[in-house]
């Protein structure tokens, strides 16, 4: 598959901490956190754009990013979680 993606895996990215417009496939305990992209899972439509019956083009750049997890206090655990995050959502970390 060839897809011109922007992370590619080991590399330190922060998901954008920002109001979503509309339908949002983002977590919100994840955003503003910093993970590690592990791997590029393909393009997908859009799910914004499908949720208002859209066609959801162009197709988005989906990532499984893996995150430290945090505690109830909002401190990092040991645990780790894996979340599937589209391109538009993630900051390079130097950027971020």
């Amino acid at each position: 598959m060839s897809i011109e993606q922007r992370f590619q895996p080991g590399a330190r990215v922060r998901v954008a901490s920002r109001k979503p417009q509309g339908h949002c496939r983002t977590p919100f305990y994840l955003r503003g956190h910093r993970g590690v992209v592990q791997a590029c899972a393909g393009r997908f439509h859009d799910p914004t754009q499908l949720a208002q019956h859209r066609p959801g083009l162009p197709k988005l750049i989906l990532y499984r990013v893996r995150f430290a997890h945090l505690g109830p206090d909002g401190q990092e655990t040991q645990d780790e979680i894996e979340a599937d995050i589209y391109e538009d959502w993630l900051e390079s970390e130097a950027a971020a």
